[in-house]
């Protein structure tokens, strides 16, 4: 294991999560089986003041889990240097024991914490709690997801040892088949072409039904969700197989780590955080919808989904309008 402040931190806010996330489930579980507001009972008081705390505790938790992801990418490109061959953190993670694994758990964390606190925030705004049991259940789905994370993450840094030789990330994110028809392969040698009428079209059904959506088109709730999951996917790939030559002025370079680094003015980070924070706005706006006929949440809850549906537009559209700027303004010119 590699001794480092920010791993240290991973460990101990990983060690903290997990343990506030085991509270959190075992008193949701609780609420789960034995809430009812119409109750005046010692246990429903006592579970009136549960819901209270689980919600405080998974605030914090997730909005670390949030954070950790852009503190694991950023610690293992800082820790790229200790390994020969590796150039960024797209070499460390490929060095011990589970580094991609944390890394793909991680998003998918970040992306249902999200969720889960948009969900969390709305039931607030109701003085009965309609979404209690719901939030709750899918709290009881995130927490073995959350466990698992930081048992990978654990097993990954304890795997580390400095002065390993391992593959840089010109060598990783490669069309070669030295990998053979993997899909990451397959997806860097796709014609750049159809991936970028891809990417364009999906950011504009995105947009379409997010617009349609926020007027008050409601049935596109679910249309919306799958749109901005989609768009998000798509973003990805193609950051990948296209949009990072063009930062890079290199028609080899796929990395899509290199981009988060100083000499790229840390864009990476911009980004990934404009691509996050629209799947999960678009995914919130749209997952609410079904609870729009609950009587104590027709106020507040349209007034949500407006702000959800307008924060995914707004951060998907400045992603694509940075993206597309450097494409125009790059001296790489790709043969489609």
């Amino acid at each position: 294991m590699i001794i480092d402040p920010a791993v240290i931190a991973l460990f101990t806010g990983s060690f903290l999560v997990s343990l506030i996330i085991l509270i959190a489930s075992w008193l949701g579980l609780q609420i789960v089986m034995f809430w009812n507001l119409q109750c005046g009972s010692e246990k429903q008081l006592e579970l009136e003041k549960w819901t209270y705390l689980v919600s405080t505790l998974m605030a914090y938790a997730f909005g670390f889990e949030i954070l950790s992801l852009f503190l694991f990418v950023y610690t293992t490109d800082s820790l790229h240097n200790l390994f020969i061959g590796a150039m960024c953190a797209a070499g460390t993670l490929n060095t011990g024991t589970f580094g991609y694994h944390t890394l793909g758990i991680k998003i998918l964390i970040l992306i249902l914490a999200g969720v889960w606190l948009v969900m969390n925030h709305v039931d607030g705004q109701a003085g009965d709690y309609p979404l209690i049991r719901k939030k709750y259940i899918f709290l009881l789905v995130i927490a073995p997801l959350v466990l698992l994370e930081g048992f990978l993450q654990s097993a990954y840094f304890l795997s580390l040892k400095a002065d390993v030789i391992t593959s840089c990330c010109g060598s990783l994110f490669s069309s070669s088949q030295t990998y053979g028809e993997s899909p990451l392969s397959l997806m860097i040698g796709f014609p750049a072409g159809y991936l970028q009428a891809a990417f364009y079209g999906s950011a504009f059904l995105s947009s379409g039904l997010g617009f349609f959506y926020y007027r008050g088109f409601n049935k596109l709730g679910w249309f919306f969700t799958i749109s901005s999951t989609g768009f998000f996917l798509i973003s990805v790939f193609s950051l990948i197989s296209f949009v990072s030559l063009y930062f890079y002025e290199l028609p080899t370079h796929h990395c899509p780590f290199c981009i988060l680094q100083r000499e790229y003015y840390f864009i990476g980070y911009l980004l990934y955080g404009m691509l996050f924070g629209g799947v999960i706005s678009g995914a919130g706006a749209g997952i609410l919808s079904p609870f729009r006929k609950i009587g104590s949440l027709q106020g507040p809850l349209p007034i949500v989904q407006r702000r959800l549906t307008m924060t995914s537009l707004f951060l998907n559209f400045f992603f694509v309008a940075i993206v597309t700027w450097q494409m125009w303004h790059s001296n790489l010119v790709i043969d489609r």
